[in-house]
């Protein structure tokens, strides 16, 4: 596709369901995703990786797994949809529709010790609602995000996100050193962290099979002396969204750097692990998590 048409398309797509009743739009989405699903080759993946959360080695009732996939694609949709519009919904609607409902005193406090905050995200719900709601709070987040082609559209992207409230950097090879700056200066940085997408991560166990997660937000804690937390911002109920927020985790160096974040990458998977069990279905992981396992 011609680089102008694709950021054309993707501006024209944003304002419709920006205009268009939520209702109507994330409705729709949901219903899509679920028809593409179904006939998608990620179906199996997200079968594969909610079959592990569910019920690990054990068998798992068919029609319970197909009942999670169905959600699963649903809420994918609805990820989409909401993200979208959450550009024209005012910041008092986030406000109003969004709640910490666990551990906002563990984001304050380490926010109060003014040196810095990182915190480690699944893939679970929507987590631009809570960056965005936390930006009201007097924390605002720097995420980053891998780098859309052509540039125009990551900077349409970029300037989106940045509307309601989060900053977003580049995945290249100054976002460490940008990252490292945020919370020098005592801000919060937000990273995903349940995929290993640029490879030669951190091997952990995660879900009782090896597979590797980004070391990122161990060494971006490790080197700034920032707090470590994790937490994942869940759809629901009804149209608002909430949040749960762990204690911080030790970030206290005990030997080397390497085993340090190796440690510390270990504590943030099963920290993942509770988090993505409490809503397995919105999940939206749709590559094959344990690939080779």
């Amino acid at each position: 596709m011609d680089p102008r048409t694709k950021v054309l398309l993707f501006k024209s797509l944003a304002t419709v369901i920006e205009r268009l009743p939520e209702r109507v739009d994330v409705a729709g989405a949901r219903w899509a995703a679920r028809v593409i699903g179904s006939r998608s080759p990620s179906r199996a993946h997200l079968e594969k990786n909610l079959a592990r959360v569910l019920a690990g080695d054990a068998p798992i009732d068919p029609l319970v797994l197909e009942r999670y996939v169905r959600r699963g694609f649903a809420h994918y949709g609805q990820y989409w949809a909401e993200g979208a519009k959450l550009p024209a919904l005012g910041r008092d609607a986030i406000t109003r529709r969004f709640r910490i409902a666990e551990g906002l005193e563990h984001l304050e406090d380490a926010f109060a010790r003014g040196r810095g905050v990182v915190v480690a995200l699944p893939h679970i719900g929507s987590w631009e609602w809570g960056g965005s709601y936390i930006s009201t709070l007097g924390m605002p987040m720097t995420a980053v995000a891998e780098e859309l082609e052509p540039a125009d559209l990551f900077d349409w992207f970029k300037a989106k996100r940045e509307s309601i409230g989060i900053h977003v950097e580049g995945l290249n090879a100054q976002a460490s050193g940008r990252l490292l700056q945020v919370l020098r200066d005592g801000g919060v940085v937000g990273l995903l962290c349940d995929r290993d997408i640029q490879g030669g991560g951190i091997e952990v166990d995660f879900f009782s099979r090896r597979v590797t997660l980004p070391g990122g937000p161990a060494t971006l804690a490790l080197r700034s002396g920032a707090a470590l937390v994790a937490a994942a911002c869940y759809m629901g109920p009804g149209d608002d969204h909430f949040a749960v927020v762990t204690p911080p985790l030790p970030v206290e160096r005990t030997g080397r750097l390497r085993d340090d974040v190796t440690r510390l990458t270990q504590m943030v998977a099963h920290e993942l692990e509770d988090l993505i069990r409490r809503a397995p279905e919105q999940w939206h992981v749709l590559e094959d998590r344990f690939e080779a396992t």
